[in-house]
């Protein structure tokens, strides 16, 4: 892994696919941040969570609040159902959701959307769900779906201890079954507890990992249309990453 000769991508692709080394490590956070740093380009993009979990309640109908919010940051006009086209009520893996409330992800309606808002668009930035080995049905996985988009692959991963081992396996799991993987995020959800694995952990993926550490989040208490696009600019254009 340390001899492997890094990638770096020279151009802006037409989107990206964020997946996490786990759930809750803060990809809707990052996919909103690849938003801002799109449209900083010049470029029209969408945000689109094909599958979301764990959704709330108005009266009959499901509101997948990582959805309305990349649709909110990327200011598409497009109705929910294209930005998400599965939700689910349960904080489950999909399946398991899937299989309480007697629906199935249909991969057919994924693409469907995504090709409708690719074409429409001038990037996607589609974001899964929990890691790459979430199954979204009996037969399809994660990473199937970002095999499928063909997107370069943003890895979202913690900030702490577990970090490197969580992310080696989802990088080079990941390259293994044929990924673009443009390298990997270290997000704060929370505030910085300044300890010794935060502060080493990112010099060590650095060195460690087949693909750059791209830049660290920091901890953004308010996600507001500014803060983010004041964090893209420094997260993605500081070190000279996809311009």
């Amino acid at each position: 892994m340390g001899g492997s000769v890094k990638k770096e991508s020279k151009s802006t692709p037409k989107g990206f696919f964020v997946t996490g080394t786990d759930t809750g490590v803060g990809k809707t956070v990052v996919s909103a941040l690849l938003l801002k740093f799109l449209q900083a380009k010049g470029l029209k993009p969408c945000g689109m969570k094909p599958v979301e979990t764990g959704c709330g309640r108005e009266g009959r109908l499901l509101v997948p609040s990582d959805g309305f919010f990349l649709k909110e940051i990327s200011g598409a006009n497009e109705n929910i159902d294209l930005i998400t086209p599965f939700r689910f009520h349960h904080p489950l893996a999909p399946l398991a959701a899937g299989r309480i409330e007697g629906g199935r992800v249909e991969p057919g309606k994924i693409f469907a959307a995504f090709n409708y808002l690719r074409k429409k668009y001038d990037a996607v930035v589609a974001e899964g769900i929990g890691g790459l080995l979430v199954p979204l049905n009996e037969n399809y996985s994660v990473l199937d779906m970002a095999r499928e988009m063909g997107l370069p692959v943003i890895v979202v991963a913690r900030p702490g201890l577990g970090t490197i081992n969580h992310t080696l396996l989802t990088v080079n799991y990941a390259i293994g079954k044929g990924l673009e993987v443009a390298g990997v995020v270290i997000n704060h959800s929370g505030r910085p507890e300044e300890n010794l694995a935060e502060n080493t952990n990112p010099e060590m993926i650095n060195e460690l990992c087949p693909v750059p550490l791209i830049g660290t989040v920091p901890h953004l208490p308010e996600l507001s249309a500014q803060s983010l696009e004041d964090c893209a600019k420094k997260l993605f254009d500081s070190k000279g990453y996809f311009v």
